[in-house]
């Protein structure tokens, strides 16, 4: 009977509790903000896990651009990095990474590729991206 109670009492709470006016979330204030930025390009390819698809010697190469503007950047063998990214024009985005501003270019992006130029000095160096595969565990690296 205790457990009857309980279970009525929840029940209760919660029909009364849908007329109550919840705190809003951190994240509700920000979604008008990430909708209106959010081109089809944008889209395409945030929010999805890019595994470096052009770098033998070191495995598991990473990058998520998020669409709340965070850049999560891991590997198998260093630590992860979060920054700010933003879009600076129709195809072109930038980071930021030990102070200093990092700058890209989409070449392409689909479903399972994405193709950047990143700047790097006065260098410009294509990067070519795979979707990861799940599950994807690093592979075991030599100590040295």
């Amino acid at each position: 009977m205790t457990s009857k109670a309980a279970l009525f009492a929840l029940l209760a709470i919660w029909g009364v509790g849908a007329c109550i006016q919840a705190p809003a979330f951190a994240e509700d204030a920000t979604s008008s903000e990430v909708k209106t930025d959010q081109s089809p390009l944008k889209r395409s390819f945030t929010n999805r896990v890019w595994v470096q698809a052009d770098s033998s010697d070191l495995p598991g190469v990473m990058k998520i651009f998020l669409s709340d503007g965070t850049l999560v950047q891991d590997s198998c063998w260093e630590t992860h990095r979060l920054s700010k990214w933003s879009m600076i024009g129709e195809a072109d985005l930038t980071w930021n990474e030990d102070g200093m501003d990092i700058s890209a270019s989409i070449v392409s992006v689909s479903s399972n590729a994405l193709h950047l130029q990143v700047q790097v000095g006065k260098e410009r160096i294509d990067e070519h991206f795979t979707s990861a595969a799940v599950p994807f565990l690093c592979p075991d690296m030599p100590k040295a």
